[in-house]
């Protein structure tokens, strides 16, 4: 029996126009959230996905693993305020205060919960996100995440040193970080993992080139890290992740957050996974984009969606929150 395709070329009928499945793209939106510009992407759809990028990285970072999970996930990117093409407004660049931008961007958007991803900076924006919103949150992934303990590299802890305003205004001129980019292109081609790094910060430093966005970047690392290391732990909360999905990603070669403070946080949230890339160093993202992708959507799919209730997060506060009734003045 001849098929459709048959029977329309012998009675002289267009054969219909074949499928054809367009790549996922990884698009570009502004918002206007309380006045002030914010940037995301968006690729793909279906369950969102939340990508948190770190100090001096923007969304763009995310591209090759958003536009990796497109096909099953609504991945969601934002610039954090004072990165990226955001507004840099004189303001508070806390991690609570980057919490809430990302809590507006969501409502705003019409996303009510969203497995949260945070990577470096963006993973102590990721745990306080979970900390001030725990219902908006089904799973949440630390990649080489801060706010674990206090080493750090010892380049951010002298940024936070006085005068580095002035500093930065001296040292970054576009020259340079041309210089650094086509320097960081060749050593890739290469297979020089210094590439990577090159071109991750000249990608970081052009948006610094004005006085605005040097200001707020200055700002968010010294509401983090001293001259001592990091200032600000999430360790001593870090059980109240017990009935929620955390996977823990560290690159095996970082040397700027080490991997013993991702080991000890697999200790201390029960039921948690703790994966490692032994290619990889601080930029999973961008140094095995595959296998950083290739372990989310196995988390992704092999755990349910966490959902907490104000009566669950109360209940886990009393269990470890021990109190007793003080004895009164007795001459009172």
């Amino acid at each position: 029996m001849a098929g459709s395709d048959g029977q329309d070329r012998a009675r002289g009928r267009p054969l219909p126009a074949p499928v054809t499945t367009l790549p996922p793209q990884f698009d570009e939106w502004q918002i206007e959230l309380h006045g002030r510009r914010v940037i995301y992407r968006v690729a793909g759809s279906g369950p969102p996905v939340v990508l948190i990028h770190g100090m001096l990285n923007s969304s763009s970072h995310w591209r090759a693993v958003a536009l990796n999970l497109a096909n099953d996930f609504t991945v969601i990117a934002p610039d954090l305020i004072g990165h990226g093409d955001s507004a840099a407004p004189r303001g508070d660049y806390s991690l609570g205060a980057h919490a809430a931008s990302i809590r507006d961007l969501l409502a705003a958007t019409g996303v009510d919960r969203a497995t949260i991803v945070g990577h470096s900076l963006g993973g102590g924006v990721a745990m306080q996100f979970f900390y001030q919103f725990p219902q908006r949150v089904e799973r949440l992934v630390l990649i080489s995440s801060g706010g674990l303990g206090r080493d750090v590299s010892p380049l951010l802890r002298s940024a936070t040193l006085p005068g580095m305003t002035a500093l930065l205004s001296l040292t970054i001129h576009p020259r340079l970080i041309d210089v650094l980019w086509q320097t960081g292109g060749r050593l890739r081609r290469r297979n020089a993992r210094l590439g990577v790094y090159m071109q991750a910060l000249a990608r970081a430093l052009r948006p610094l080139e004005t006085a605005g966005a040097r200001e707020a970047f200055l700002q968010t690392l010294r509401a983090v890290i001293d001259t001592r290391g990091q200032r600000v732990s999430a360790t001593d909360r870090l059980y109240l992740l017990e009935s929620l999905p955390t996977m823990i990603v560290w690159g095996e070669r970082d040397n700027t957050i080490p991997l013993s403070h991702g080991r000890a946080a697999h200790e201390a949230i029960p039921h948690s996974r703790l994966r490692t890339l032994p290619g990889a160093s601080h930029f999973p993202h961008l140094e095995d984009p595959d296998g950083l992708s290739e372990l989310l959507r196995d988390f992704l799919r092999e755990t349910q969606p966490g959902r907490i209730d104000d009566a669950d997060w109360g209940s886990v506060l009393a269990r470890r929150s021990p109190r007793s009734r003080r004895a009164g003045d007795a001459a009172a």
